[in-house]
């Protein structure tokens, strides 16, 4: 009897493994990696998580972002394994789970993994996509820190002509930066970014649309000074109103939307050192985030990608 039941276990869990197996279907290869439709349901979970904007498109929608996800994660993923030797280091981990704790406002590691139970979120997997574009972050800063051109002079001469225009603005800005396939022209992929602006908000529409890192949240920038930003923004946005949408701007990865979510005039720039600092800075990550994905574009040129 006990051999029996033994037998009728061993079926059961036979038939049950055998039957998740026949459910994973093999959706996209990259390069010698592959993602299956488990991997892309997984992958939605995990954005909508940290992009809970993402949760108001349609599930095509959806899915299309999540394997575009992957498939970027891959093929970054593949350059980073080649290029460090430790990509466990430990103070790294740390920091990350440090980094995570204060944003979902938990106290400790059993916090958060309980929260990502909730949420069918593995807690390893999510540190190592963190790790991951961690280590993407660190190797740019790498490669192209010294490529960065800024001519400091021109720059404090440029700051200084600036704040000594009568009224200056601060404006609370958000971004969608928006590239174009192939067959694809810039006055439809507008009216698509419109039609879902529309439709839904603009933070829904940079989640989907946007290729610039702050698409995570929506492609909020906060706030930003008008000594921040180049004469040609400052002309654009001089002559708009709160809630108001920018024409796409050309920029050397794509095309450039901002709104204006608020305004503000400036308070008086009494430290011209700190603000020269501040705006060196700024200028330096967008040029390393343009290198970024620069970088990312060839990397994907020169990877395989079948779709089954």
């Amino acid at each position: 009897m006990a051999r029996f039941n033994l037998l009728i276990i061993f079926l059961l869990v036979f038939f049950i493994n055998f039957n998740v197996q026949a459910d994973i279907k093999i959706k996209f290869k990259v390069g010698e990696d592959i993602i299956t439709n488990i991997d892309i349901l997984n992958e939605k979970n995990y954005l909508i998580f940290f992009r809970p904007d993402l949760s108001k498109l349609n599930e095509k929608d959806i899915i299309k972002i999540s394997e575009n996800s992957l498939i970027r994660e891959l093929i970054k993923k593949k350059e980073l394994d080649k290029l460090f030797k430790d990509t466990n280091n430990q103070e790294f981990i740390d920091s990350l789970k440090k980094n995570l704790f204060l944003r979902y406002n938990v106290q400790d590691e059993g916090q958060f993994k309980s929260l990502l139970t909730k949420n069918n979120i593995s807690f390893e997997g999510l540190l190592t996509k963190m790790k991951y574009e961690g280590l993407w972050n660190e190797l740019i800063y790498m490669k192209y820190n010294n490529s960065v051109k800024i001519d400091k002079e021109k720059t404090r001469k440029e700051l200084i002509l600036k704040i000594s225009n009568k009224k200056k603005y601060e404006y609370n800005l958000s971004e969608i930066l928006f590239d174009i396939d192939k067959n694809e022209k810039l006055i439809s992929k507008h009216a698509k970014i419109v039609n879902t602006i529309r439709e839904k908000d603009f933070k829904t529409a940079a989640s989907k649309y946007s290729i610039s890192s702050s698409s995570d949240i929506g492609g909020e920038l906060g706030w930003i000074k008008e000594t921040m930003l180049s004469n040609n923004l400052n002309k654009i946005l001089g002559n708009m109103k709160k809630n108001q949408i920018t024409k796409p701007i050309k920029y050397p990865n794509g095309y450039l939307l901002l709104k204006i979510n608020d305004k503000k005039e400036m308070k008086e720039v009494v430290d011209i050192e700190k603000e020269l600092n501040d705006l060196i800075s700024y200028e330096r990550d967008k040029q390393l985030n343009q290198f970024s994905l620069l970088y990312y574009k060839k990397l994907k040129q020169n990877t395989k990608i079948s779709e089954y």
